[in-house]
């Protein structure tokens, strides 16, 4: 019994030795510096301000035209409740309690919510990555005016399938088409999908298109390197931040941990005719950019970016130079963006450090979290 056991522990050690020399070999290493772009900040900190504080690290945020201010909770905490509207400054679950939790007869609810955004039809829709695309990645809308479900769409393997992790979008002005980053983490095939609400079919584009493939580079986010795990996983994530300008001719994108951006036009986008090969020879690199977590664009071309190495939110105008912002001392980790009605363009910080692969208890210990906002050059079509 005694040499069975010995040989069962020796096997179960070899396997594990196995398993963490293949998982380090996939998804471990170390990556380069980042050459940090930063500046002097064009406007000073007390221009930003912050709108609401939680217990719970927030993931994304979208804001409507009557500024009503809608948040996720971070789909890497594990939270209970996944989606909330933020009323006299406070969270509540939206559309209520009962959309939060798994429900019955097969009933939609929200399960890996990560992010959200509103359209110009007032409708804010919501992007559940389905735990890596090993349960159902899903889209579905609600109707600002009565807060009901009006679109709840499955999304198929061939689409969103395991290895996924579909995690920021944006819509068009008619809400027909949505471009979704999927940043393919263990699957390592990132790619662009297009959503069409009308006919309900998707389409992925770019698949391990340069433009949206990880780069070697480390991320150092203010003084925190990425490499949980003891440095059996190098974070170093690909395609992530996506933005479409305001008439809908150029989608904007590239690799979270990347120092460059890209655009390629709609129209060819959306044209199921071009070959891959075709398409590729499209996309154009458009600028140099910060390691961000975020994009969103004004009406005036301006691009927006969330500085993830220096807690900062950037701007690249149109002589594609990428300039600092504005700054504030208490901002860990800007992730999404959203223009409001008010003029205000909003920060939702995530503070992914002390989130992602953390315990529960540590997460709470990080709080609290917040939401910012501040003035930007020019206004923006709320909700995006």
């Amino acid at each position: 019994m005694k040499r069975f056991l010995l040989w069962g522990g020796i096997s179960i050690a070899a396997l594990l030795l196995v398993f963490v020399g293949v998982f380090y070999s996939l998804f471990g290493g170390t990556g380069k510096e980042f050459s940090s772009l930063a500046t002097t900040p064009i406007l000073p900190s007390s221009a930003m301000e912050i709108v609401a504080t939680l217990n719970e690290p927030p993931g994304n945020l979208a804001v409507s035209k009557d500024n009503r201010l809608f948040i996720t909770y971070h789909a890497e905490s594990r939270p209970d409740i996944k989606v909330l509207e933020i009323v006299n400054g406070m969270p509540v679950p939206y559309p209520n309690e009962d959309f939060q939790h798994e429900r019955p007869n097969g009933e939609p609810y929200f399960d890996h919510i990560f992010n959200i955004r509103i359209d110009r039809q007032n409708r804010l829709w919501t992007l559940d990555h389905g735990f890596h695309g090993l349960k159902k990645p899903r889209l579905m809308a609600f109707d600002l005016e009565t807060n009901k479900l009006v679109h709840d769409v499955i999304l198929p393997s061939v689409i969103a399938g395991t290895g996924s992790y579909i995690q920021d979008m944006q819509i068009d002005s008619l809400g027909k088409f949505i471009y979704i980053a999927d940043i393919g983490v263990v699957a390592k095939k990132p790619a662009i999908i297009i959503y069409n609400t009308q006919t309900r079919t998707a389409r992925r584009v770019l698949e391990r298109h340069p433009s949206v493939t990880e780069e070697p580079y480390e991320i150092n986010a203010q003084g925190r390197k990425m490499y949980p795990l003891g440095g059996l996983f190098w974070m170093h994530p690909a395609l992530d931040p996506i933005a479409l300008d305001k008439r809908d001719e150029w989608l904007y994108f590239g690799p979270m941990a990347g120092d460059k951006l890209f655009r390629a036009r709609t129209s060819d986008l959306n044209n199921p005719n071009l070959s891959d090969e075709a398409l590729s020879g499209k996309v154009e690199f458009y600028a140099k950019k910060s390691q961000c977590d975020g994009l969103s664009m004004d009406n005036d071309d301006n691009i927006y970016v969330t500085s993830i190495e220096d807690g900062a939110i950037n701007v690249i105008g149109k002589d594609r130079q990428q300039k600092t912002l504005i700054k504030h001392p208490k901002m860990r980790w800007p992730d999404g963006l959203s223009f409001g009605g008010d003029g205000h363009l909003y920060i939702a910080d995530s503070d992914i450090p002390d989130v992602m692969m953390k315990s529960k208890s540590h997460i709470a210990s990080s709080a609290p979290y917040y939401i910012f906002r501040f003035k930007p050059l020019a206004n923006g079509v709320a909700g995006q």
